[in-house]
């Protein structure tokens, strides 16, 4: 049977998700999909442990959300089913993993200077082993009452954008992050392109399509119907991939996996552009 609900968004415990990999995929086949692929910030640490407990009759996709910068500003840049062994992807993602441990340490001191009372410690032993991020550090100044909940930390007065607390890091321009998802033969797909502080104007998204773009994350839980039908028609006309995924995050961002899917038709053609790895599937009982 044909594959109909396709999550291709979702974070665990590898990055900055509360889940583990093994429970991710459980939880995706509570939830009925037929496809899940994990997406962890920069990473492919938590795939082993996904691929194990992978229950029968679903369908893995290997990926990562890279980190990229555009003209000072965050973006994010899905990839599937590269080769996680290619040296110059791998080292890449290394770098921008190393930049975050120093970013996330002088975002603490920083908070620590506001009169926040988190530690280094604290954070990592959020973290427990996994790509140090703001939502890690949301978690603790939360669990030290500073905010009533981790979305509250992402404002101008802590650690959003521009916040007091905010510090710069270093990420790849999204055409170098292109170029190496191809070249290690993976598919390149821009993430949720009108998420409130990620919007990329439509003539920077023709731009990436020329050097190499292949999709578009149109179905997306920070994407009304309205902006929905515009992505849809960029994709068409550009010659895009229109993707979808939910995002999960688990506890922090209980988005609901599967509660937005990739048309199985995107879908196909994206197994189909790949070139290093295939889906990992097990079989139905």
């Amino acid at each position: 049977m044909s594959a109909v609900r396709i999550d291709l968004h979702v974070h665990s415990s590898a990055s900055d998700g509360t889940d583990p990999p093994a429970e991710v995929v459980r939880r995706a086949a509570a939830a009925h999909l037929d496809v899940v692929a994990l997406t962890d910030h920069d990473t492919t640490g938590g795939l082993a442990q996904a691929i194990g407990a992978l229950p029968p009759g679903l369908t893995l996709i290997p990926g990562a959300e890279l980190s990229c910068l555009l003209d000072g500003r965050g973006m994010h840049m899905l990839a599937y089913l590269f080769d996680p062994d290619d040296t110059a992807l791998g080292a890449e993602m290394e770098l921008v993993r190393d930049d975050r441990i120093h970013r996330a340490i002088a975002m603490v001191g920083k908070l620590r200077e506001l009169g926040a009372p988190v530690t280094w410690e604290q954070v990592t032993a959020i973290a427990d082993g996994a790509v140090v991020g703001r939502p890690h550090i949301a978690r603790a100044l939360a669990e030290a009452g500073v905010v009533a909940t981790p979305a509250g930390a992402f404002t101008a007065d802590w650690i959003a954008d521009g916040g007091r607390a905010h510090v710069g890091r270093y990420a790849p321009a999204p055409e170098r992050a292109i170029t190496l998802v191809r070249a290690a033969g993976g598919v390149p797909v821009l993430a949720h392109p009108r998420s409130p502080g990620y919007e990329i104007p439509d003539e920077v998204i023709a731009g990436l399509a020329a050097v190499g773009l292949a999709g578009l994350e149109v179905f997306h839980p920070d994407h009304d119907d309205s902006e929905r039908s515009r992505l849809a028609a960029l994709a068409s006309r550009l010659g895009l991939l229109a993707t979808g995924g939910s995002d999960d995050h688990g506890s922090f961002r209980d988005s609901g996996l599967g509660r937005d899917t990739t048309p199985p038709a995107d879908y196909e053609r994206l197994i189909g552009m790949a070139t290093a790895v295939r889906p990992v599937r097990t079989e139905p009982r």
